[in-house]
């Protein structure tokens, strides 16, 4: 996404957590057999760099990236899968977006080195922000007013409703619909965790509650969990308990004295603390959290249904983003999509940096000319990055939006995808992900074909 102030915060953005200390990540790695899908794809002299990076990231063993943390330790992501990856690199690379396309590097000798160090910077950040928590939708985190449900709107002194463009670009930006009803897909699981977000009017909520963690669920009693949104929308209402989501240990829905429950109030945004969900269906989504009324309508602008419509190229024809932005987490005929989500705020708000003499893409190619110097040190290229996606600027706290928030945790996160890339250490890739899949996405296998 556009990083807004969203992210200027002392937190990340989910909820902190403690979880048991790691052993094995994974004693055994289960993968799915699939028919296998030949495609020729020609390369022209131009791309051989772009063959070079996609063959390493076919090899590039997730085991150690796409993990999840949990309350009893490690495990393999359901969301976020590694052949959904490549299809989306091939997407933003081969396509791109509007005018925009993905850095895979360039011709000379370290070229597809830059283009495998461009996608590391980004899973090292996605792995912080989303992929250890499993969340495609954001996490209600913010506990400034008990987990409100009005966090939907914005937490932590966000109005994400507010999120809008720049003049130029206003024309692109969704319209805040006050009648859209949408439940997240996603949540957090730990012990008497909030249930997954969700927007709806005034005339089904007038009030929302917030969350009371507390308590305990019998599973014995068969909680109904499979509930139509109006069903939902009145156990809300009710103060219902135990009956959020598969598994739940505790936990119930509560009303403040005056009725409805507020958020953290969004001065920046002139918005008074909301106590109801109206309109407020745009918290973040995707590997990198999309967020906002901007955010997604260029999604649409450039990639959905408004492109489409206009007579744009358009990967995702069919998905209206400024409708249903929940399909970023839900639909099952785009898995990639929770990644491209991911790769349009990259490819526009960090391959594109240069602020105060620090140029992304100069700093990238200058970190690998230099032979990739302590990867997972919280310092010099991957800390630019960091501060990029975090806080808006490459070198926090002097932009004064606040200190970088899991810097260390984002350069070991770094460092742990290079080395199973095989650029550092003497780690050499060997999975395939070009005869192998995870969960539902198929990847075909690639006969590279190299045009002089």
């Amino acid at each position: 996404m556009m990083r807004h102030p969203k992210f200027f915060s002392t937190y990340s953005s989910q909820e902190l957590r403690t979880f048991a200390p790691r052993g094995i990540i994974m004693a055994t790695r289960s993968i799915i057999s699939f028919l296998l899908v030949t495609t020729t794809i020609h390369f022209t002299s131009a791309q051989s760099y772009f063959e070079q990076a996609k063959e390493t990231l076919c090899r590039t063993c997730s085991d150690d990236i796409l993990v999840v943390e949990t309350v009893t330790g490690y495990a393999e992501s359901v969301v976020y899968k590694w052949p959904d990856l490549l299809k989306a690199v091939d997407s933003t690379f081969l396509t791109g977006i509007g005018d925009m396309k993905l850095y895979m590097g360039d011709e000379s000798s370290n070229g597809y080195k830059y283009g495998l160090t461009n996608i590391a910077a980004f899973l090292a950040q996605s792995m912080k922000e989303s992929i250890k928590y499993d969340a495609c939708d954001e996490n209600n985190w913010d506990n400034t007013d008990g987990y409100a449900a009005s966090n939907a709107c914005g937490q932590l002194g966000q109005s994400y409703q507010d999120y809008n463009c720049q003049a130029d670009e206003e024309h692109m930006q969704c319209d805040v619909d006050p009648n859209m009803e949408i439940r997240a897909e996603t949540h957090a699981v730990w012990y008497g965790a909030p249930p997954a977000m969700f927007c709806a009017p005034k005339s089904k909520l007038p009030a929302s509650p917030r969350w009371d963690h507390g308590g305990w669920c019998n599973p014995a009693d068969n909680p109904d969990v499979d509930k139509s949104f109006d069903e939902y929308i009145a156990y809300v209402a009710s103060g219902g308990s135990c009956e959020d989501y598969l598994g739940q240990k505790a936990g119930s829905w509560t009303f403040c004295p005056n009725g409805g429950c507020p958020n953290y109030e969004a001065p920046l945004f002139g918005q008074e603390a909301r106590t109801d969900v109206e309109g407020c269906c745009w918290w973040g989504r995707g590997v990198i959290q999309t967020t906002g009324v901007c955010n997604f309508g260029k999604l649409n602008y450039y990639l959905g249904a408004r492109a489409a419509n206009e007579g744009r190229p358009s990967l995702f024809p069919d998905v209206n983003f400024c409708q249903d932005p929940e399909q970023i987490c839900t639909t099952t005929k785009y898995p990639e999509l929770k990644w491209i989500a991911g790769f349009f705020y990259w490819l526009e708000s960090v391959q594109t940096y240069e602020q105060d003499g620090w140029n992304y893409l100069a700093e990238l190619r200058r970190f690998v000319d230099d032979g990739f110097p302590n990867p997972g040190s919280d310092g010099g290229f991957i800390h630019g990055a960091s501060g990029i996606v975090n806080r808006g600027c490459h070198n926090p706290p002097a932009c004064g939006t606040g200190t970088l928030d899991g810097g260390s945790d984002r350069a070991q996160n770094f460092q742990t995808i290079l080395t199973a890339m095989g650029l550092v250490g003497s780690n050499d890739p060997s999975c395939n992900w070009m005869d192998t899949t995870q969960g539902s996405s198929v990847m075909p296998k690639y006969t590279i074909v190299k045009a002089g």
